[in-house]
């Protein structure tokens, strides 16, 4: 995708990335502790769940614990598997398979899928160790993979399996990345004894090139504020219509009059205050705006893109395009011409449907050559 790559070039000195690396601001101190506690704590471990973004596969790898990690018995758990696209996720178990390294696609928020997890990591400590008492199995991932999500899910069958266990604080999950900083250990299993041992999200201290900076952050790995919504947005506009994703939303229509509520059922949103509440499901007025805004969305990027004469592999072209969706989210969300931080609402709104998984199934890394190693 060398258009893409062209397109997300510009002003590389504003956005904190640097080609080669380099330093980086968004690094807390609590990080680098974090690091150190892994790293003495890999040490000791009999088997790693490695957990990315399955929307991200490789973007979402830690590169510095990789030549730890490339010596332990491990599995890349693929989570979110409900927000990458079902058709390209089976290519990258496959990828990682190749190179016989064990690959899962989980959902952390679902018991089924996680017991599959553990089913796994139980097998594969049984068919290697038989002697050893207790066994480590360390959870180990970059920021906002969903590592507290999928703890949680593990103290919750471990509880039904082993209710005896001192009850343990849950993991905390939260929308800014790293809030994890505390490492706390679960049972899950009786002969061998196997404990599994939640640890801090924490990235590398600097980003290999921009793009897997740009990929991180669209995640949500990295806060936005590191980078600023309105480039995180402008990166993931120029991936959609390097692919011409917008170009498939031709075919979208009305919903039909008896779908939609009753007047007195309608009352005003906002995008922040519908993400996903797993214990609380949305009413239907909702899911209906919801609906609403998506399909507005929608229409204000094919518009552009189908009336565009350009070339999405030239930079020039590619920013007049997107300047020209930008024009018309503004007006899908509704937003005053002259508001102030327009732009900023617009790409902070428009996050908040991608990352909740309302634009579609993505998947932002591209599957590797086969005959590529794997790390």
């Amino acid at each position: 995708m060398a258009g893409l790559k062209d397109a997300v070039k510009k002003g590389l000195g504003e956005m904190g990335f640097n080609k080669g690396g380099g330093v980086i601001n968004w690094f807390p101190g609590h990080m680098a502790a974090a690091t150190r506690a892994i790293r003495d704590r890999l040490k000791l471990a009999d088997f790693v769940i490695e957990v990315r973004d399955a929307r991200i596969p490789l973007s979402s790898k830690n590169e510095d614990l990789q030549p730890l990690l490339s010596g332990k018995r491990r599995v890349i758990a693929l989570n979110k598997k409900d927000l990458a696209n079902p058709n390209i996720l089976p290519k990258w178990v496959r990828y990682f398979e190749s190179s016989k390294q064990d690959c899962l696609s989980i959902n952390a928020h679902s018991k089924s899928s996680v017991k599959k997890l553990l089913d796994l990591v139980e097998l594969k400590l049984k068919e290697v160790i038989c002697r050893e008492p207790t066994l480590l199995v360390m959870v180990v991932g970059v920021p906002n993979v969903g590592k507290s999500a999928l703890i949680n899910s593990i103290h919750q069958i471990s509880s039904s399996c082993f209710p005896v266990q001192e009850k343990m604080k849950r993991a905390t999950v939260g929308p800014l990345p790293g809030v994890t900083q505390d490492i706390a250990g679960y049972k899950i299993a009786h002969q061998p004894s196997i404990y599994v041992l939640d640890t801090p999200g924490v990235l590398v201290p600097s980003i290999p090139d921009i793009e897997t900076g740009l990929k991180l952050a669209a995640a949500g790995s990295v806060k936005d504020s590191a980078v600023g919504e309105e480039r995180i947005t402008q990166f993931l506009l120029a991936v959609l219509n390097s692919r011409g994703t917008p170009l498939h939303w031709k075919h979208l229509k009305d919903r039909k009059d008896e779908t939609a509520v009753d007047s007195e059922a309608k009352h005003e949103h906002s995008i922040k205050d519908l993400l996903p509440k797993r214990r609380k499901p949305l009413d239907k007025s909702s899911v209906y705006y919801i609906e609403d805004v998506v399909t507005e969305v929608q229409r204000a990027l094919y518009a552009p893109l189908s009336n565009f004469n350009g070339n999405v592999e030239d930079e020039s072209d590619m920013e007049s395009l997107i300047e020209q969706q930008f024009e018309a989210l503004q007006k899908a969300f509704k937003i005053p011409h002259d508001a102030s931080e327009a732009r900023a609402m617009v790409s902070k709104r428009f996050l908040t449907l991608f990352r909740m998984g309302k634009l579609g199934p993505f998947i932002l890394d591209d599957v590797p050559d086969v005959c590529k190693p794997v790390s």
